[in-house]
């Protein structure tokens, strides 16, 4: 196995971190876990130092602040690529996203350089989310298939593999988008750059705890990415 770091964002995530980290660590004992916190008033920094006390495979970043996903994941990328690292996984802490599937991406990066874990490339695998979050999101995908061209079925996901080439391709400091803009831009800079793109099909859960960060301004935010994206490409300026 390639030397992997799972980049997981928190904020206010204390008591799903506290279960998702342990759990990790016992299914894939090869693999280091960085969690990037935004300074979580709830302490989930503080369980997280626990853990690293007690387990050198644990890292953390703790920021000023409430920052946002897009951001706390290039902080992440950046540790990846400072520290050697060859993969770089990315999830979410509140248990959309199944750790037991890490698997299959490990097993699907060897062939590919960005494996995306996709809920519509076998039909709509969502539980739990009311029917209004749901179409949100399938249309939100079709919508970035037509503008962009990217013949990715589940461009807003978050749950993925990268190899460590992609993200040096990838000007880095350039990325101030987040939610899912930041997925869609990843996923289009990947493509751009013909880098080998594979979905995979997962489960998406909606949260075990703790609140959705979902919000208007990250809907609108993905509205214009995809044309400004479009745009950039059409140009050349794509970074």
């Amino acid at each position: 196995m390639n030397k992997t770091l799972v980049i997981i964002p928190t904020y206010n995530e204390r008591n799903n971190i506290q279960k998702l980290v342990p759990e990790i660590i016992e299914l894939y004992p090869n693999l280091d876990i960085l969690v990037v916190d935004d300074n979580s008033p709830d302490g989930t920094s503080d369980v997280v130092r626990e853990m690293m006390a007690e387990d050198d495979r644990v890292k953390l970043i703790v920021r000023k602040g409430k920052m946002g996903l897009g951001t706390a994941y290039v902080e992440g990328f950046k540790y990846m690529l400072s520290n050697g690292y060859e993969l770089a996984i990315q999830m979410d802490a509140d248990y959309s996203h199944d750790p037991k599937v890490i698997r299959e991406f490990l097993s699907a990066i060897k062939n590919y350089d960005l494996v995306i874990g996709s809920r519509y490339i076998s039909g709509v695998n969502v539980i739990n989310w009311p029917m209004s979050r749901l179409l949100l999101s399938y249309f939100a995908n079709f919508y970035t298939r037509v503008i962009t061209g990217m013949p990715i079925k589940d461009s807003t996901g978050g749950f993925k593999c990268f190899r460590r080439k992609v993200l040096e391709s990838i000007d880095l400091d350039s990325i101030h988008s987040n939610g899912y803009a930041f997925q869609i831009e990843m996923n289009f800079k990947a493509y751009k750059k013909n880098f080998r793109l594979i979905e995979i099909p997962i489960i998406f859960t909606d949260r075990v705890a703790g609140a959705s960060k979902m919000s208007k301004k990250i809907v609108w935010e993905a509205i214009f990415m995809v044309w400004k994206l479009r745009i950039k490409s059409i140009f050349g300026l794509l970074k």
